[in-house]
């Protein structure tokens, strides 16, 4: 039985955009979608602010856009989702995806603005291992999504709840609607559950992710930003996780969520079933990227992990009370780190990194 592949490239500056389109066909994308079906860009809006190795980079989005247009994937659509701390609109503008999309006529989408898709219930035919305990009255999705192919754009970086994020994770925001933190103490069976409806309603799934710029940290958005300068690409959600997550430091048997895609036969997570194709010795490395945590994390933790505090999180996050948690965490990461460390951070990086130089390039 042939393995799955997952693609990995060394890339640099001047050959990014490139280096996408290849990878992409090292992949096999033409075969992981439909032709005939519309296809959405997912990008990874993490922070509506700039900052190095959290967000789908300019280059990323061009790069995947033109993979999809080389072969014959025409018909694209990007859609946004809105999280109580991140604003959509902002971060298009802000992380220059705006003249993107308009420079390849791509039209976007909102999954909370009812003008451009509804909610609806749905009755995924796997067993869910979450889901149907954190929303009892029903699982809704957007509806804009059933029957489309979906490319997801994560960057390689460390997650505070999830140890990491790739594609797994970019899902989250795209089928969940605004209730999405209610699901945080389960988080990883969340991934699994959210998995395995899109493989039900999509017609096809594919993947790229940007370690360009990777973060290690407190993330996913106050990370310690590195030059990686690598890219990876894969029609198997867990896969490209799994490789992404080895090259960070991570075994996959201790990520939940790529462990129990797995047993569940949702993806494979087993390095050893995983055939890597590209710059094959990327996989030999060892990042030691750490976790982390900061002021606004650690606090959620307090409530999301098995602690005394866990068993009463319903009062805080169920109820208008979970106003202040995102004012505290709005007032902690945009306008206290973001203005007394952030802003530093992405200038250096924008003078002295190959990429940060790069992004200054792109027009707002």
């Amino acid at each position: 039985m042939a393995k799955v592949k997952v693609a990995v490239l060394r890339t640099k500056p001047e050959t990014v955009v490139e280096d996408y389109q290849k990878i992409c066909k090292l992949a096999e994308i033409n075969r992981a979608l439909d032709l005939s079906a519309q296809t959405i860009l997912k990008d990874n809006i993490t922070w509506h602010n700039v900052f190095p190795g959290v967000n789908t980079t300019p280059w990323q989005l061009e790069g995947s856009i033109l993979a999809l247009k080389d072969s014959g994937f025409n018909d694209l659509v990007a859609v946004h989702n809105h999280t109580v701390v991140t604003i959509a609109e902002k971060g298009e503008q802000e992380l220059k995806f705006s003249p993107i999309y308009k420079k390849y006529d791509i039209p976007v989408l909102f999954n909370f603005k009812e003008e451009d898709m509804k909610w609806i219930k749905f009755k995924p035919k796997f067993k869910t291992l979450a889901l149907h305990k954190v929303f009892p009255e029903g699982i809704f999705i957007p509806d804009f999504f059933v029957g489309k192919n979906i490319i997801h754009l994560p960057t390689v970086k460390t997650h505070s709840y999830t140890t990491y994020t790739g594609a797994l994770k970019n899902a989250f925001g795209g089928l969940l609607n605004d209730r999405r933190h209610y699901t945080h103490t389960w988080i990883h069976e969340t991934l699994v559950d959210l998995l395995a409806i899109g493989r039900e309603i999509h017609s096809g799934m594919f993947a790229t992710m940007d370690g360009t710029t990777s973060g290690s940290g407190p993330g996913p958005r106050t990370v310690i930003p590195h030059d990686k300068n690598i890219i990876l690409a894969s029609s198997d959600q867990v896969a490209i996780d799994s490789v992404a997550a080895k090259i960070m430091g991570f075994n996959w048997r201790e990520l939940p969520c790529i462990y129990l895609s797995h047993e569940h036969k949702l993806g494979v997570g087993n390095p050893e079933e995983i055939e890597v194709v590209g710059d094959v010795d990327v996989v030999n490395e060892n990042w030691k990227f750490d976790v982390g945590v900061n002021f606004a994390t650690g606090a959620g933790r307090i409530f999301w992990k098995d602690t005394p505090l866990k068993y009463i999180q319903k009062i805080f996050f169920h109820t208008p009370l979970v106003n202040i948690f995102i004012f505290a965490s709005e007032l902690y990461h945009d306008r206290i780190w973001y203005n007394l460390k952030g802003k530093k951070i992405v200038k250096t990086w924008e003078e002295e990194s190959q990429w940060g130089k790069l992004f200054k390039k792109y027009p707002k």
